[in-house]
């Protein structure tokens, strides 16, 4: 079956017909799958009643993938709830299948996913793609909301180009987490959340646009006071989330969801966590490289 992608909105994100994830992709649905991510950022695939084993393996046709850990979050391996370790859970179940209550501490952590973000900023190498799959869906709410970084950029003014070019950024779950409140972490979890430095300003390697690399796990910019630094950080977000750059995702069940972390951010939004079953299911494609050389970060 030809592969054909249709937009969904006017700056970025298609859907894409033609791809069945239970069966290997030939080289030519690879290649069309890629040329889709580099046009869109985010594509759309409906249907796909897949198992854990088969996104993994549909994901690597993309690059290695990155292993779910002690960076990533607060929770432990015994209570992991999937066996597969490329996969991280991204539900509101724990390790028995059981809705976690409104006040468990790995639900007041997850609570950051619904602040805009990139998926693994704040690891040195940042992810490359995010691919999410919907197994169980809310009856209501649970949307994810992308906002495309390339436009956002394209619509600043040229001062702030000139401004934001060479900016470096600290990024962290300490201070993504710090904006709800959620300041109970451990010396090993600071440890592991050791703040790095991205770039704040990213060149696509095909296409060559430039974008805002922008998220809520920025604490500070090099250089710069903390206040002023995330004064101006949060004026970039709001001007990189107005509706126009925005597409909203009301998810079906078996829906998978494939976004470019170095061209887009998202964020989930709310829904009825303790009654009602989300379970969505994430593999992430490791990044290439770091966007700027590491050093000991305050």
């Amino acid at each position: 079956m030809t592969v054909t992608i249709r937009p969904l909105h006017p700056v970025f994100v298609g859907e894409v017909d033609g791809i069945d994830m239970r069966r290997p992709l030939t080289r030519d649905e690879v290649a069309a799958v890629e040329a889709g991510m580099d046009q869109y950022a985010v594509l759309v695939f409906h249907g796909q009643d897949i198992t854990d084993e088969q996104q993994t393996a549909f994901s690597r046709n993309f690059g290695p993938l990155e292993t779910p850990g002690s960076s990533s979050n607060i929770t432990k391996a015994a209570d992991r709830r999937l066996g597969n370790a490329e996969i991280a859970d991204i539900s509101n179940l724990d390790k028995d299948n059981k809705l976690l209550a409104r006040d468990a501490r790995q639900r007041m952590f997850n609570l950051g996913n619904q602040l805009w973000h990139s998926d693994s900023s704040f690891k040195a190498t940042p992810a490359k793609y995010s691919l999410l799959s919907g197994r169980q869906i809310p009856s209501t709410g649970g949307n994810t909301e992308f906002a495309d970084m390339r436009a956002a950029y394209d619509a600043l003014d040229d001062a702030t180009k000139a401004e934001v070019e060479d900016l470096i950024c600290e990024h962290s779950l300490i201070y993504s987490r710090g904006l709800l409140g959620f300041t109970d972490l451990t010396e090993e979890e600071k440890a592991a959340f050791k703040p790095v430095l991205q770039r704040l300003v990213r060149t696509h390697p095909v296409s060559g646009r430039k974008s805002l690399y922008l998220s809520s796990h920025i604490g500070t910019i090099v250089g710069w006071p903390m206040p002023e630094a995330r004064a101006f950080i949060r004026d970039l977000v709001e001007h990189a989330t107005q509706r126009e750059f925005v597409y909203s995702h009301r998810w079906k069940q078996y829906d998978l969801v494939m976004w470019d972390n170095r061209q887009t951010m998202h964020r989930a939004r709310r829904y009825a966590e303790t009654t009602e079953v989300r379970d969505m299911r994430r593999t992430t494609v490791a990044g290439d490289a770091p966007t700027v050389q590491q050093q000991v970060a305050a």
